[in-house]
């Protein structure tokens, strides 16, 4: 489509939840959105992976107008907001409205390592987190491995540490780490002696390798890769919380990372959403505008409903680890479940809406591409990392039942 959509967010949402930091953040975020990512959103949604394709240059933007500093305190670098994780989550959702690959990049960046790094101590905070917080540094964060995703466990979990002297020497795999390939370091978890930790390793360290970009259904500008590390000698200093932690360290993690990963599920279905309208309203079919049927004018209706409910927990989620909560439960689950279900329901409808044009990657006849296509390919993934649906199901099932039933 072209600048004839609207967003409609502005006519059907009324927000009364959000501080007024947060508020100035996301005009901020759509500001930067509209201006910087949109123009580059169609080449990295459809540019094959290689290190060259990473959009080094929206990266660079974003750490120019300090978007990496958002969610962390003055003392890491950070804006020192009132309401952090509001004001970080709102820009994920901005980012994705435009492009999903840049809203995911900025996510591991700045929640998953970045977060992770703040279980960290003053020299992990000052060596790491703060280069992070300008570009100086980029980080990746690694739990996945090929035989480990959803189960973390100490069984699962087969990148080995092993205690020599005052460093580790780390062995195995890591799998589908985003950043991995441009990163300068990863936040991993490895596996000592059954005692899950997590450690801060430099990716040039000796023997360790960076595997080339996985090539993926969507999300193409989220580039992910291998991590392999051979005997990698970490010192002592970098381990992140306490030897033992490493599992609640990457919970607390991902549970933030859960919060943005539902913003980015509503930013895709807004911006379905909204390119369905502004075609439903010049398309013709049977002499009648498609926005004319019933039909569809129900089908909006029930998604609107649904994309201002999705917003609204994940804003819930996002208030609450703000208060201090760690694991904001039913929340945190519930809107990354429901967020990016609804992102996957609003896509399929508006290729639907959209007909042979919202299956066309590019038309051509005149070379003409839809956004919807590409919305369609990216919400996908988001239904999988950081922890699948299913699993954000079993958590809801755990605190309505209790674990003593669950499990």
């Amino acid at each position: 489509m072209n600048g004839s959509v609207i967003r409609m967010q502005d006519r059907l949402y009324h927000d009364l939840l959000l501080p007024q930091e947060a508020i100035e953040i996301r005009a901020k975020a759509r500001e930067f959105s509209d201006r910087v990512v949109a123009p580059r959103a169609y080449e990295i949604g459809t540019t094959d992976e290689s290190r060259e394709s990473f959009p080094r240059d929206v990266f660079n933007a974003l750490a120019e107008e300090d978007f990496f500093k958002i969610p962390y305190p003055s003392q890491c670098g950070g804006l020192d907001l009132k309401y952090p994780c509001c004001a970080t989550v709102v820009t994920v959702e901005e980012l994705a409205y435009a492009s999903n690959s840049i809203a995911a990049v900025y996510d591991v960046h700045c929640i998953l390592a970045g977060h992770a790094l703040e279980y960290g101590s003053d020299y992990i905070r000052e060596n790491y987190l703060k280069p992070m917080t300008i570009a100086e540094k980029v980080g990746c964060f690694a739990s996945t491995e090929p035989l480990a995703s959803s189960d973390l466990s100490s069984d699962s979990v087969q990148t080995k540490a092993e205690i020599k002297g005052d460093k580790f020497i780390v062995s195995g795999q890591k799998r589908f780490i985003t950043n991995a390939c441009i990163a300068d370091f990863v936040t991993a978890l490895v596996n000592i002696d059954g005692r899950l930790t997590m450690l801060v390793i430099d990716l040039d360290s000796k023997g360790c390798r960076v595997g080339e970009p996985d090539c993926k259904m969507g999300n193409k500008g989220q580039l992910t890769s291998d991590i392999y590390f051979e005997n990698v000698e970490v010192p002592e200093r970098n381990v992140i919380g306490e030897i033992g932690k490493g599992l609640h360290v990457a919970l607390g993690t991902l549970t933030y990372g859960r919060v943005g990963i539902a913003a980015t599920g509503v930013g895709m279905a807004q911006a379905a959403f909204d390119e369905s309208i502004a075609y439903m309203k010049e398309r013709t079919a049977f002499g009648k505008k498609i926005g004319q049927f019933q039909y569809w004018q129900f089908k909006m209706a029930e998604r609107a409903i649904e994309i201002e409910h999705a917003r609204n927990l994940y804003l819930k989620a996002a208030f609450r680890m703000d208060q201090g909560i760690e694991f904001p439960e039913p929340e945190a689950a519930g809107a990354k479940f429901y967020a990016t279900e609804l992102a996957g329901n609003m896509a399929r409808d508006a290729v639907q809406i959209f007909g042979g044009y919202g299956f066309m990657r590019e038309l051509a006849h005149d070379k003409s591409h839809y956004k919807v296509e590409q919305i369609f390919r990216d919400f996908k993934i988001a239904e999988i990392y950081e922890g699948t649906n299913e699993i954000q199901k079993m958590i809801l099932s755990r605190t309505i039942f209790g674990r003593s039933i669950v499990e």
